[in-house]
């Protein structure tokens, strides 16, 4: 029967390290590899192998080219499938600003599935420093936690996709206080995530779970995204419409509804390209649009067989005359949150029933300031 592989990821070293130990604990005959990827950027990256007594093996990898991609490919994949016969547990724990998900795909392949069983992603958090470090906007390189040279992420974003993956939380350190707080901001970033105490870790050698499904619930067109909330002064919001958006009032709201939220996600289509799903990511004040592919209704529908189960549902249900899958789909997210205004502010981005009757021809000559950065991304 194939080995069990859960994991553990986390910007917070402490969190992440006391979670690992404690599954070390737990699970007699389990294993931890872990990849120090703080010299990446000179090739250089530190391998540990660990159970429950200590380290019980390390070595330097030298990598063609250092990136997270290589070490996962080159060192991590076939470390698991060696130490796999004589494990009941494999760990990986995963370097600060590694993202779980790319990860989870690399051991959830055809190639390891008959040696490597893919039972859970969990993700640590200091429960002190959460609330604060899903707000904090700087670069991964001014805080000493880059993954690979020329890595551009920042700290709150790459935090974000920690939490919104996962099948569960595990929260460590702080108080009480503290604990209740990052527990209403959870129920707020992923309401869908069981989260839990260090003390009490979620089952994590069950059935293999597919990394396929677990990207369904983050891609744009299926994502799970989190309904209207409001918990004491955290408020998230959900806006959406079937009407169009006029691509150059909404590129002028876009730092208003940025500034007013620190974490807003969803899907959205511009007048000018109605065939185009939009993608709208944003946290802690760094927006990002990106193209994520056609709207089904954009599509013929022999292209229907081609797309996942979850796709075609995602489409069936939000499917209208007219417009088809086609939506308006943004949440917002933040402390003290204007529901009200902000809906307001994204209906005034809407095209007026007089720019609605003017039709395709007259949308497609709209002045439309996201060019630059959807042409970018595709070219």
């Amino acid at each position: 029967m194939p080995t069990p592989v859960v994991l553990v990821a986390g910007l917070h070293g402490t969190a992440r390290t006391a979670t690992t130990e404690r599954l070390l604990a737990t699970h007699p005959g389990a294993v931890a590899v872990h990849h120090d990827l703080r010299d990446i950027a000179e090739g250089l990256v530190r391998r540990s192998i660990r159970d429950s007594t200590g380290v019980i093996g390390t070595a330097e990898v030298r990598l063609a080219h250092g990136c997270v991609t290589c070490t996962v490919r080159e060192d991590l994949l076939p470390q698991l499938v060696r130490l796999a016969p004589g494990s009941e547990l494999l760990i990986a724990d995963l370097w600060d600003s590694v993202e779980p998900r790319s990860v989870a795909e690399a051991v959830d392949c055809d190639e390891a599935q008959e040696i490597l069983r893919l039972t859970a992603v969990v993700t640590a958090l200091d429960a002190a420093a959460m609330p604060d470090d899903i707000t904090r906007g700087e670069p991964l390189s001014e805080v000493g936690k880059p993954a690979a040279a020329g890595d551009r992420r920042y700290l709150a974003e790459v935090l974000a996709r920690q939490i919104e993956y996962p099948t569960a939380l595990v929260l460590h350190g702080g108080d009480e206080e503290d604990h209740e707080l990052s527990r209403t901001v959870l129920t707020h970033l992923a309401p869908f995530t069981p989260v839990h105490p260090i003390g009490a870790l979620p089952p994590v050698t069950g059935a293999r779970i597919c990394s396929g499904e677990l990207a369904d619930r983050l891609d744009p067109a299926t994502a799970q995204l989190p309904g209207d909330t409001q918990t004491d002064e955290i408020v998230t919001a959900v806006w959406r419409s079937r009407r169009p958006l006029h691509p150059a009032r909404l590129f002028d709201a876009v730092d208003e509804l940025v500034t007013e939220s620190v974490r807003s996600r969803g899907r959205f289509w511009l007048a000018n390209r109605p065939g185009q799903l939009l993608a709208w990511d944003a946290v802690a004040g760094i927006v990002s649009v990106e193209d994520a592919g056609p709207w089904l209704a954009a599509l013929p529908g022999a292209a229907w067989d081609l797309v996942s189960p979850a796709r075609r549902t995602a489409a069936t249900l939000d499917w209208a005359p007219g417009c088809g899958d086609r939506v308006q789909h943004l949440v917002f997210t933040g402390p003290d949150l204007d529901a009200a205004r902000l809906r307001a502010l994204l209906g005034s981005c809407l095209l007026t029933e007089e720019e609605e009757r003017a039709g395709q021809d007259a949308w497609a000559r709209f002045d439309d300031p996201f060019a630059p950065i959807l042409v970018k991304e595709t070219a």
